[in-house]
């Protein structure tokens, strides 16, 4: 059963990994994807290459529980790439999670995607008219159908014309037997880093991950992000790189830095760790009260909360513990106990917020039941004041490049005022970050562009049939 803690937040889309030159590329694959669990907990896989052959493994579940040491063992090669998964286009089962390996004319290509692509039913029905044959539901397939079907003559050309073809966001990896790819949207939705290793034999490997934080596990040294619209190509003669689209403008998700992405990533070339902070001061600058303590709804709203604090000057605190053991699912009592899903993963620190005038940070509200239970959490506790501050602007609006996003009318910004939000939540205040102030927390114009579709309802890309994504979209979809 769903603890129900996890529903009111939005859902992180998936991470990839791939690595060129390592000699153990399987286990370096499974570090990566430890550090990247966060991005998607439904399922995983690994696939590995030695030049010759290639195997591909994957499971659902979390990847400490698919990958075992006997199972490692039955990956061999020095290249890897790597994914974990939380379902936004495709159904969640095993037949969708990737890696997804195909047998083609230009041969056996693996593929791994973050991300969503849009507008696929016309470009779909055509690839199966000229005889291809889909072995998922996962629009991630499409783009290797694409590059098995493409007449170019090599395959760089084929895999640029393919990606040149599909429209929405996609951070992909791909491996045949003898090369790894790279290669993000025009858009530059969706963050990927490239990066150098160095092995015990005094060689160098590359390694591609989603966030930065994967390059610290596996002693890498991050050299640059994977331009928008770039396809990037790693054999034993070195990296080379076309750029397959270019002039479109940059919209990278500002909800990575507002979420999706550990403090400690650097993405889109800007430290996580201080977006957030400057989030959390441009807050309290925007909506400051007196107040006693600030307390993080954490995880996410940890590092906002020292922010706030520091530009308040009002104390920081633990009022809220986290219990960080609980899994996917629970069993409930039998007598059933009033919002038990959170208090199941958070508890009040009661001694810390009796009698306090209490600032409670946290990145977004979004069906508002989640936001409602920690506010009576911390009035039970004692609180004499309980002032909601979010780090973002209200999310009004369905996200479809990659994110788990309910549908509009469940969105409970996009059909009440904060004023009314305040009071079913039954917060003291509420108040959310101005869309500049997160602009600019977010490094502003310095950055290039943002996509804040969630936040204006502004998308960057054209779209055919909006209803026909939307079933799809709140249902779970991801990468």
């Amino acid at each position: 059963m769903s603890d129900g803690f996890g529903m009111d937040k939005l859902r992180e889309e998936c991470g990839v990994v791939a690595l060129h030159n390592h000699p153990d590329a399987a286990r370096q694959a499974y570090l990566a994807l430890y550090a990247l669990q966060h991005r998607g907990q439904e399922s995983a896989g690994i696939a590995t290459a030695d030049y010759q052959n290639m195997w591909n493994i994957k499971g659902m579940g979390l990847v400490s529980e698919i990958f075992t040491e006997d199972v490692l063992q039955k990956l061999p090669g020095s290249l890897a790439i790597g994914h974990t998964r939380y379902s936004t286009t495709g159904d969640s089962a095993l037949l969708n999670a990737q890696p997804i390996r195909v047998e083609s004319t230009k041969g056996l290509i693996a593929i791994a995607h973050n991300g969503n692509l849009v507008q696929l039913g016309n470009i779909r029905a055509q690839l199966e008219r000229d005889g291809a044959v889909f072995q998922t539901t996962s629009d991630s397939e499409i783009i290797v159908q694409l590059i098995a079907h493409s007449r170019k003559p090599t395959l760089v050309e084929a895999i640029a014309e393919s990606l040149s073809q599909v429209e929405g966001a996609f951070s992909i990896v791909m491996m045949m037997r003898d090369r790894i790819f790279a290669a993000r949207d025009p858009h530059g939705f969706r963050p990927l880093s490239m990066g150098r290793i160095r092995n015990e034999d005094g060689t160098e490997g590359v390694v591609f991950a989603s966030e930065t934080c994967a390059f610290d596990l596996l002693r890498a040294t991050y050299e640059r992000d994977v331009k928008p619209g770039e396809l990037v190509m790693v054999t034993r003669d070195g990296v080379s790189s076309v750029q397959f689209s270019s002039g479109t403008p940059q919209t990278s998700c500002i909800f990575e830095h507002v979420y999706f992405s550990r403090p400690d990533s650097r993405v889109f070339g800007r430290w996580v760790q201080q977006s957030r902070e400057q989030m959390g001061r441009r807050l309290a600058r925007e909506s400051g009260i007196p107040a006693d303590l600030v307390v993080p709804v954490p995880d996410s709203g940890v590092t906002a909360a020292i922010g706030y604090a520091a530009e308040s000057g009002i104390p920081f605190n633990f009022g809220l513990i986290r219990n960080h053991y609980v899994g996917r699912t629970f069993i409930e009592p039998e007598q059933r106990v009033r919002d038990f899903g959170v208090k199941l993963k958070l508890n009040p620190v009661r001694n810390l917020l009796e009698g306090k005038r209490i600032i409670l940070i946290d990145d977004s509200i979004i069906r508002g039941t989640t936001s409602r239970k920690i506010v009576r959490m911390v009035r039970g506790a004692g609180a004499k004041e309980v002032h909601l501050r979010i780090s973002g602007p209200p999310t009004i609006s369905p996200c479809y490049y990659g994110v788990d996003t309910p549908h509009k009318r469940d969105l409970i910004a996009a059909n009440a005022s904060v004023e009314e939000i305040c009071r079913y939540i039954e917060a003291d205040s509420l108040a959310y970050l101005s869309l500049e102030g997160l602009t600019e927390a977010c490094g502003g114009e310095s950055m290039g562009g943002f996509c804040n579709a969630c936040y204006t309802g502004n998308y960057p890309t054209a779209w055919v049939d909006v209803e026909e994504i939307l079933p799809a979209a709140s249902a779970g979809v991801s990468r």
